[in-house]
Order: structure tokens, then sequence, then C-alpha cells
């Protein structure tokens, strides 16, 4: 069971990054189209992305070592028959507009990045995350749970954490693409 809990995570994580990536192939007048609301451009929101990830993997990659020391003095065996595989709770994390969220200003775009290096930062990120969830590949991720206060989530497990990571990638892919569309109709008029 656990291994496919930790796959459905690992699947996610990469069928969204694959969709991220291809942002950056986008135009360079999509990239740079401002919304009329005065939102953020698909540049600036790949940007948001990578910055997320980033303090997101902070704490997955401190979650990942407290879960491994954990998992030595724990019985993992019945953590992993008593462990409730849902990860549908986050679900909403991933839906552009579900619910308010205000971000740290730590989080928001500053500009000052190429490109090229948030497009590098972002495949950096997947790979660690990958790596992660390898070296958690017994369920030793469920032993440790980290505070999440985005949505009153509460505490999230390791796996969690990285499928958190993912949805909220997923969540600007749909900002993306409404950008997206408002670009292309503003060029039909």
């Amino acid at each position: 069971m656990i291994s496919a809990y930790i796959k459905q995570v690992e699947i996610h994580l990469t069928k969204t990054h694959t969709e991220i990536l291809r942002w950056f192939r986008v135009s360079d007048e999509l990239k740079h189209y401002r919304p009329k609301d005065g939102g953020w451009t698909i540049l600036e929101i790949l940007e948001h992305i990578a910055l997320t990830s980033h303090f997101l993997l902070k704490l997955i990659n401190k979650g990942t070592e407290k879960a491994l020391r954990k998992s030595k003095d724990l019985n993992l065996a019945e953590r992993l028959l008593a462990f409730d595989y849902d990860l549908g709770r986050i679900d909403a994390i991933g839906q552009h507009k579900a619910f308010a969220w205000i971000r740290p200003e730590h989080m928001e775009p500053t500009g000052t990045k190429t490109e090229l290096a948030i497009r590098m930062q972002m495949l950096d990120q997947v790979k660690t995350c990958q790596a992660q969830l390898e070296r958690l590949a017994n369920g030793e991720g469920l032993q440790h749970k980290i505070m999440m206060t985005v949505n009153d989530l509460g505490k999230l497990n390791v796996y969690e954490y990285v499928y958190f990571l993912s949805k909220h990638a997923e969540r600007h892919i749909g900002q993306m693409k409404e950008n997206q569309l408002e670009f292309e109709n503003s060029r039909q008029q």
C-alpha cells in the first residue's frame, strides 16, 4: 500500500512539472503578458512557483532527515497498518481560486532571476523531491509531520508535503491557462 501511495505522489509531481516546463516554451509575448486585472505574468508565476518550492523543500529536506531518524526508533510496521492513504484533503490546493490564499512576501516574484535560472531551479527541485521520495521508499516519511497552515491542512507527513508542493504548482498552471486565454482573446479583438 505504501509503494502505491508514494507512486501516486511521484506521478503527480512528474506530470505537473512536465506541464510547468511547457510554459517556458511559449512565446515571449505571452510570457510577459500582464492580465487586465493587474495579476502576474506567466514568467512571474513561474518564478513564484520556484520560490515557493524552494521554501517547501527546506521543510521537506529537514522532514526527510527527521523521519529517517525516527524510523529507527519507532515501529514503522504499526504506522503503515494504521495510516489512511488518502491524499484527497490536499487536492483543493491544486485548484486556482478554490480558496483565499495570502502568500508571504518572500514568495512573491521579484523579476531578478533569469528565465533560465528559474527553469534550472525547478528541474533541480523536482530531482530533489524524487530523491527524497526514494530515500523514504519504505514508509519512513510517515514518521514525521510538519505543520501546514494553508487551507487549515494541519500537520502533513513528508509525502504529503511533496504532494502539496506539486499541487501548488498545479494551482498556478490554472492561472497561466487563464492568462493565455485572456491573451488569445485580446489578440482576436
